[in-house]
C-alpha cells in the first residue's frame, strides 16, 4: 500500500488502524502468524515508557532479575486455575535436540509458576520479606485473532512479582502497581484511564483480585491498559512459598503479579490518532520536534545549515529534534505529510525567507486552540517556546480524550438502554456480579465489564440484564473491548 493515505476512522477503524501501524513505520509483520517486528521508531516509543517504569519500580525498591523462556510444564500444572486460564494459549515444546523431551517445556506465557519456584528457594525468614522482583522479557500467547500491538502472539513487557508476609502488605504492592501504571498512562502518554477492579469473571487466572486501568479508545471500545493481582497465598501453596516468623512457625507468604506491555502503544495509537495517521503526546514522541529545512542545492545548504543550529539548541533544551536534510529528492509538501503520519508532535518549516527574517515557522500537529494554524517564532525565542508548546500540547490531548470519554460514557437502567450505550461506548451499569450473567451479556451485546471503579460513586439496584441485586454497590463499567 502506498503511503498516500489511510482508511478514515468513521469508514472502517479496524483498518484505519491497520493502515496506520504499518504506514507510520511503527511495526512490520513477522514471519509466524501473529508476530510482530518492531521498527525503530515504534520501538524507540516503547524505550520510553520502559525508561519511566523502569525507574519508578527501581525507586519504589523492586530489583530486575531475568527468568527462562522455557517453563517445565508441571510447574504450570501445580496451580489448577492457574493452567486452565492459559491452556488455550500455550505454545508448548515437545522435541529438542532432535529428541522427544522427557517433559514438554511451555514458552513462557507469565512467570508466576517459574518465579514461584525460585521464591520458594530464596525465602527462609521473615526477614527476608518483601521480596520485590520484576522483569523485562518477551512472552508467548498464541492469538487466534492477532492485531499489531494489542494482541501477538509474541510481545513484549515488564512483569513485576513480589512476596509479602501478609495480604495487607501485598495489598499495598497491588495498589501500588496500579497507581505507577496510572501515571505511566496519564503523564506519559496522555491516556486519561479509569482504575478499579475487575469482576471475578474478568480476574487473572490464579488471583484473588484483579485490578486494571482501562482507556476508551476513539472507536468507543475499551482498551485494558495494565494490570495488578493479588495472589493471596495461591501460588505460595502451590510452590511452598513460606517464611519463618518471628515465632519461628512457618507462614505462607502472599504473592503479586502486575505487568504492563507493548499493547500501551496500541492504546496511544487508538487514544489520538485521527485520519491523517498517529498523533503521538510529546512525552512519548521519538522526535517531537522535525525541523525540515526548505529550498534546493545552494539554498538547501543554507537551510539546513541553520536547521542544525536550531536543533542544537532544542537539544540543550531537552528536545528530542530531527533535521529532515537528507531527502533532498522528495517535497516539502511529501515531507510535511509524512511527519503529520508519523505523529511528530511539532513541524518547524525553515526556509530562506524565514532566515532573513529571524524566524521559523512552527506547526503543531494538531491546533490546541481553535483556528490555530502555523505561526512564526522569533530565533532567539524557540529553545523557550518549544517546551512550553509541547507541555500544552500533552494537556491538550489528555484534555480532549477526557471529554472524548466522558461524552461517550452514560448510566443506563434498563437493557434497551444498555445496548444502545454499548454500541458505541462504555455503560455504567449496576450488575449481579455473576459469570453467567456476563456471559449471556457478552453473547447478546460483545459487551464485557471492564471493572468496577475505585471512585464510583455508592449505588444500589438490581442488575441491568438479571434483575437480581447489584453486587457491587456501584455501577460497573460495561464497553466492547480489545
Amino acid at each position: 500500500m502506498s503511503r498516500e493515505g489511510v482508511t478514515p476512522q468513521s469508514e472502517d477503524f479496524s483498518a484505519w488502524y491497520n493502515d496506520v501501524v504499518v504506514q507510520s513505520l511503527l511495526v512490520d509483520r513477522g514471519p509466524v502468524r501473529g508476530t510482530m517486528v518492531i521498527r525503530p521508531y515504534g520501538y524507540r516509543i516503547w524505550e520510553l515508557i520502559q525508561a519511566d517504569l523502569d525507574a519508578k519500580i527501581k525507586d519504589a525498591g523492586h530489583e530486575n532479575a531475568c527468568f527462562p523462556l522455557f517453563i517445565p510444564e508441571s510447574y504450570l500444572k501445580r496451580e489448577a486455575e492457574h493452567v486452565e486460564g492459559f491452556s488455550p494459549e500455550l505454545a508448548v515444546v515437545t522435541v529438542a535436540g532432535g529428541k522427544q523431551l522427557e517433559e514438554p517445556l511451555v514458552v513462557r506465557p507469565t512467570s508466576e509458576t517459574v518465579i514461584g519456584e525460585y521464591m520458594a528457594k530464596w525465602i527462609d525468614s521473615h526477614r527476608d520479606l518483601p521480596l520485590l522482583l520484576n522483569q523485562w522479557a518477551n512472552v508467548v500467547r498464541w492469538e487466534m485473532r492477532p492485531r499489531m500491538f494489542l494482541r501477538t502472539t509474541e510481545f513484549l513487557w515488564q512483569e513485576g512479582h513480589t512476596a509479602h508476609a501478609d495480604e495487607e502488605d501485598a495489598m499495598r504492592e497491588t495498589l501500588w502497581a496500579l497507581d505507577a501504571y496510572e501515571k505511566v498512562a496519564r503523564d506519559l502518554a496522555a491516556m486519561p484511564v479509569v482504575p478499579g477492579e475487575k469482576t471475578p469473571g474478568e480476574r487473572f487466572a490464579g488471583a484473588v483480585r484483579t485490578y486494571t486501568i482501562e482507556g476508551m479508545m476513539r472507536d468507543g471500545r475499551a482498551l485494558q491498559a495494565g494490570t495488578s493481582h493479588y495472589l493471596g497465598t495461591n501460588f505460595a501453596k502451590a510452590f511452598e512459598i513460606d517464611y519463618q516468623d518471628e515465632n519461628g512457625d512457618l507462614t505462607l507468604a502472599h504473592t503479586t503479579s502486575w505487568g504492563m506491555s507493548t499493547r500501551m502503544i496500541g492504546g496511544v495509537i487508538m487514544t489520538h490518532g485521527d485520519d491523517k495517521g498517529l498523533v503521538l503526546p510529546p512525552r512519548l514522541a521519538p522526535y517531537q520536534v522535525v525541523i525540515v529545512p526548505l529550498g534546493r542545492k545552494e539554498q538547501a545548504e543554507v537551510t539546513a545549515a541553520k536547521a542544525h543550529e536550531v536543533a542544537a539548541e532544542l537539544k540543550a533544551a531537552g528536545v528530542r529534534v530531527h533535521v529532515d536534510d537528507k531527502r533532498p529528492h522528495l517535497s516539502p509538501g511529501f515531507k510535511f505529510n509524512d511527519w503529520e503520519m508519523r505523529g511528530v508532535p511539532v513541524r518547524l518549516e525553515l526556509g530562506l525567507r524565514d532566515i532573513d527574517g529571524g524566524v521559523v515557522t512552527l506547526a503543531r500537529r494538531l491546533p490546541t486552540v481553535e483556528g490555530q494554524g502555523k505561526e512564526q517564532i522569533p530565533f532567539g525565542e524557540i529553545a523557550a517556546r518549544v517546551p512550553e508548546i509541547l507541555e500544552d500540547f500533552h494537556a491538550f490531548l489528555l484534555r480532549r480524550a477526557e471529554e472524548f470519554r466522558d461524552a461517550h460514557t452514560a448510566e443506563v437502567d434498563t437493557w434497551e438502554a444498555f445496548t444502545e450505550q454499548v454500541a458505541e461506548g462504555w455503560a455504567l451499569a449496576l450488575h449481579c456480579g455473576t459469570t453467567a450473567c456476563e456471559d449471556e451479556i457478552k453473547a447478546e451485546t460483545a459487551a464485557t465489564p471492564r471493572c468496577i471503579p475505585t471512585a464510583g460513586e455508592p449505588a444500589e439496584g438490581t442488575c441491568v440484564k438479571c434483575d437480581a441485586p447489584s453486587a457491587y454497590g456501584k455501577r460497573v463499567i460495561f464497553s466492547k473491548s480489545y
